[in-house]
C-alpha cells in the first residue's frame, strides 16, 4: 500500500484522544464539568495576560493547550505491556521515562507513552501514563498466585484490535477506514466494566494488600482511571472546583505557585465509589462497590536539566521533612506554606534559570532581528545579549513519581501510605515492554541543541548579501 494512502499516526492519535475523552465524559459526568471549568480558567488567564497569549501564539503552543489530555492506565502482565506498546506505536506514541513508584508506597513501575517530535506534539500531545503491577511486591505468596492466574486468563484487546495493529506493523500504517475501526476496537480496552473477574472474597484480600492491586487484577481490562486537561492556572481551578460541585484533593501535587512554572503541578477530584458486581462460586453475581476513577488537572512548566531536577528533588525532600501532607488534608495550609518557603531557593526568573543551567530552553530568531546589526558570530550568548536570538522554556512533557503517587494515594482513599521496599528495575521493565524507554533528559537536551543550531542558521540567512 502506498504511504500517501495511509492515515497519519498523528491523525489516528487525535481521533483516539477525542474518542477516549467523549467516552470518559459519558462514563464520568464530573469530567465534563471539569473540562468546562478548565476552559473558563484558561480563557480568563489569556484575557488577563496578552503577553502570555502572544508568546504561546509565536511558539505555536496556543491551540494545543485546549486539546491537551493525558490519561492513565494500569496493566497486570508483561504480555499486556508489550501489546500496549505496539498499539500505541500505531498512534505515534512511544515510551518515555522510567518511573519506580514502589518507593512512594505504590506497587507499580511505569512509563509514559507519548509523541516525541515537535510537530507531533503540536498536532496532539496525548499521553498515557502506563503502569505495570509489581506482583513480586505482594508478600502473600498464595494471594500472588491467585492474582497471577486471574490476570493470565484475561485478554485486554479485542481480536479486531490485534488484527489491525498487526496489519499496521506489516504495511507501515492503516488506511482511513482501518484507522477508524482501529480506534473503535482499541477504545473497548479502556471502557469501564461493572462486573468483576473475581469473587467478593478475593477482591477483599487483594484490596487489603493494596487498593491498586485490587483495581488492576479484578476487572476485565485496564479501564481508563482518569483523563487530565491542561490548565494555565491550577490554583484557580483548585479554588473554583467546589463552586462547580467538585470536591478537590487536599493539596496540589508538585512545586508551589511560581511566576515561572517548573515541571508539573497536578490536582484532582476525589475518586468515585461505583457499584460493581462480583462473581460467586455458584455463578451468581453479588453486588458491591469499587473506588478507582477520578478527574485530574495539570499545569505544565519548564523541563528541568539534571542539575535543576536535583535541586527540585532536594527542595521537595526538605519540605516533606518539615511537613508531610496528610491524606485527610488536615495540614494542607502548613504544607503549602512550607513548600513555598523552601522553594525560594529555586530561581523564579527565566533568565536566571537559564543562566544557572537549571532548565531547558528553545532558541529562535527574535521577531525584529533583521533590523539589527549582526556580527558574523555563532556565540548564542552574545546574540541573546544583542537581542537577535530569544529563548522560551521547553514544556515538560513527562511526569513526577512522587506527584503520581500522591494522586494515586489520595484517590484510592488510603488513610495512610502503604510501605514497599524501594526496588527500581528498569531492565526488567524494558524486557517486559520489548523496547528501551527514551531518556527524557537526553531528549530535552537534543531539542535545545537543535533549536540553537536552527536559530543560528536562520539568523545567518537574514544577513544582507555583500
Amino acid at each position: 500500500m502506498k504511504k500517501e494512502s495511509l492515515a497519519s499516526a498523528d491523525d489516528i492519535r487525535s481521533a483516539f484522544s477525542a474518542a477516549m475523552s467523549a467516552m470518559y465524559r459519558k462514563e464520568v459526568p464530573a469530567y465534563g464539568t471539569l473540562l468546562d471549568l478548565v476552559a473558563d480558567v484558561n480563557n480568563a488567564t489569556l484575557d488577563a495576560s496578552p503577553q502570555l497569549r502572544e508568546r504561546l501564539e509565536q511558539t505555536d503552543s496556543l491551540d494545543r493547550i485546549s486539546e491537551e489530555r493525558h490519561g492513565a492506565i494500569r496493566l497486570g502482565t508483561a504480555e499486556e505491556l508489550g501489546l500496549m506498546r505496539r498499539v500505541f506505536a500505531v498512534m505515534g506514541m512511544f515510551p518515555v521515562g522510567y518511573y519506580d513508584l514502589s518507593s512512594a508506597g505504590v506497587p507499580v513501575h511505569s512509563t509514559a507513552f507519548r509523541p516525541v517530535g515537535d510537530v507531533a506534539l503540536k498536532r496532539n500531545p496525548f499521553r498515557v501514563f502506563t503502569s505495570l503491577l509489581r506482583l513480586d511486591l505482594i508478600a502473600d505468596e498464595s494471594l500472588r498466585g491467585e492474582a497471577q492466574r486471574t490476570l493470565a486468563a484475561r485478554r485486554i484487546f479485542t481480536p479486531g484490535a490485534i488484527a489491525l495493529f498487526e496489519k499496521a506493523e506489516a504495511q507501515g500504517g492503516l488506511d482511513t477506514q482501518d484507522a477508524a475501526q482501529f480506534v473503535a476496537e482499541v477504545l473497548e480496552t479502556f471502557r469501564w466494566h461493572d462486573r468483576a473477574n473475581v469473587s467478593a472474597e478475593l477482591y477483599r484480600r487483594l484490596h487489603d494488600a493494596h487498593r491498586l492491586i485490587a483495581d488492576v487484577v479484578s476487572f476485565k481490562g485496564p479501564h481508563i482511571n482518569h483523563l487530565t486537561p491542561r490548565t494555565l492556572d491550577i490554583d484557580a481551578v483548585q479554588r473554583l472546583m467546589p463552586e462547580r460541585g467538585i470536591a478537590p484533593k487536599a493539596v496540589v501535587e508538585g512545586p508551589p505557585t511560581r511566576k515561572c512554572p517548573i515541571l508539573l503541578r497536578q490536582t484532582s477530584f476525589k475518586a468515585l465509589e461505583e457499584q460493581v458486581s462480583f462473581i460467586d462460586d455458584d455463578g451468581a453475581w453479588k453486588p458491591g462497590s469499587h473506588t478507582a476513577r477520578f478527574g485530574e488537572i495539570e499545569q505544565r512548566g519548564i523541563a528541568l536539566t539534571p542539575k535543576g531536577r536535583a535541586l527540585y528533588d532536594s527542595l521537595l525532600d526538605e519540605t516533606r521533612k518539615h511537613v508531610r501532607p496528610a491524606a485527610d488534608g488536615s495540614n494542607a495550609v502548613e504544607y503549602e506554606k512550607a513548600l513555598q518557603d523552601v522553594f525560594h531557593a529555586f530561581p523564579d526568573d527565566w533568565a536566571e534559570i537559564r543562566a544557572q543551567g537549571l532548565g531547558y530552553f528553545a532558541y529562535s530568531v527574535a521577531p525584529d532581528a533583521k533590523a539589527k546589526s549582526l556580527s558574523d558570530t555563532d556565540d548564542v550568548e552574545a546574540l541573546i545579549a544583542a537581542g537577535a536570538i530569544c529563548f522560551d522554556p521547553i514544556t515538560y512533557e513527562d511526569f513526577l513519581p512522587v506527584s503520581a503517587a500522591g494522586i494515586f494515594q489520595s484517590n484510592l482513599g488510603d488513610d495512610q501510605a502503604q510501605e514497599f521496599v524501594e526496588s527500581p528495575n528498569q531492565k526488567r521493565f524494558e524486557s517486559d515492554l520489548g523496547a528501551q524507554v527514551l531518556n527524557e533528559f537526553e531528549h530535552y537536551a537534543r531539542i535545545e541543541r537543535e533549536s540553537a543550531e536552527a536559530a543560528l542558521r536562520a539568523l545567518r540567512a537574514t544577513e544582507p548579501a555583500e
